[in-house]
């Protein structure tokens, strides 16, 4: 509920902001739904926009839930979209439906790996995962940027510097009846199994302990590090997984296509579900829309190509207040009790 109000107070100030570029707020309102949700062409394209969003966002939302605070679903991304084109030149040959599985299977051990590799660091040398996971952002993306401009470069691409393309027969095409790459139902899937880890399991019910109080975990006898590890490793795989679904559903390659902003995206998504894998599938969409938005606002009103952008970001921070303030009335409610 605390989430709603957060929401509509940053509709609130966005219609400040752009009503001090001379755009009347209200038309902007519509034109966001239109361009999100009015069409069939909206609609795909929001799903569209949501589907990595969705497994970018579980990649701070399920550590999180352990108590840590990992932003770097943009790096793991990366590192799984690279991963997967290299493994995709190394399996050609082999039957797509087999290749398709392995280099699912390629972008959840990188990313899982990379972000796994954060939860140890934070465990066993104190290394803050927050500083860590941004640096280790900076350094996916500078990989990225040093083998397609050299060592894995497709020099027939003269427009921008790219990858190696893998081959066609590995592309996934889209859903039955929507014109929506898998992507999406890879998405719901992972939202809907890692709630029910999550909610339904020993688990799950173990890393909220953890998330809520270290200390009684510790009382417990809980594997923290292994469980801090675990949850690190799961987070990043999706995020990973999100990597190899831009290269076989969307671009076919690597390039700094993969560098958009769904990583830090997924941070504000995760806040907004409240770590809810469940809930993430429809805050995704949420934000997937704000962006698919983004190109018709500027049509329509010249506004700047960012606007979205700053819709996210008084978004982001309305939430981190709203979260502040629920915790401290909680805390009174209970102190009144």
């Amino acid at each position: 509920m605390i989430n709603t109000a957060a929401l509509l107070l940053t509709l609130v100030g966005f219609g400040i902001f752009v009503w001090m570029f001379g755009v009347d707020p209200f038309a902007v309102y519509r034109t966001l739904y239109i361009g999100a949700f009015a069409t069939r062409i909206s609609i795909e394209t929001t799903l569209t926009q949501a589907a990595p969003l969705m497994l970018t966002a579980l990649c701070t939302a399920i550590p999180a839930r352990a108590g840590l605070l990992i932003i770097g679903g943009e790096g793991a991304l990366v590192v799984g979209g690279v991963a997967t084109v290299l493994a995709g030149v190394l399996l050609d040959g082999i039957p797509s439906p087999l290749c398709v599985i392995l280099l699912g299977l390629t972008g959840i051990v990188s990313g899982g790996l990379w972000i796994g590799a954060v939860g140890a660091l934070r465990q066993y040398r104190g290394v803050n995962e927050i500083i860590a996971t941004l640096l280790m952002n900076y350094i996916a993306i500078a990989v990225l940027n040093h083998l397609v401009s050299g060592p894995i470069r497709d020099f027939s691409r003269v427009v921008k510097a790219a990858s190696w393309s893998i081959p066609e027969y590995m592309m996934v095409g889209t859903l039955p009846g929507i014109d929506v790459h898998w992507g999406l139902a890879v998405g719901v899937f992972a939202c809907i199994l890692l709630y029910i880890l999550m909610r339904r399991t020993t688990f799950g019910f173990a890393v909220d302990i953890l998330g809520g109080n270290q200390r009684a975990a510790q009382m417990a006898g809980l594997p923290i590090n292994q469980m801090v590890i675990t949850a690190c490793f799961i987070g990043g795989a999706c995020a990973g997984l999100a990597g190899t679904m831009e290269v076989i559903a969307v671009h076919g390659f690597a390039s700094d296509s993969l560098v958009v902003g769904f990583g830090y995206a997924g941070i504000l998504i995760a806040f907004l579900a409240r770590q809810n894998p469940f809930a993430v599938i429809l805050v995704a969409i949420l934000l997937g829309g704000i962006q698919a938005s983004g190109g018709l606002l500027q049509r329509r009103f010249d506004l700047p190509d960012a606007t979205t952008t700053v819709l996210q970001g008084m978004l982001f921070v309305v939430v981190l207040a709203s979260n502040t303030l629920y915790g401290r009335y909680r805390f009174f409610q209970g102190k009144d009790d």
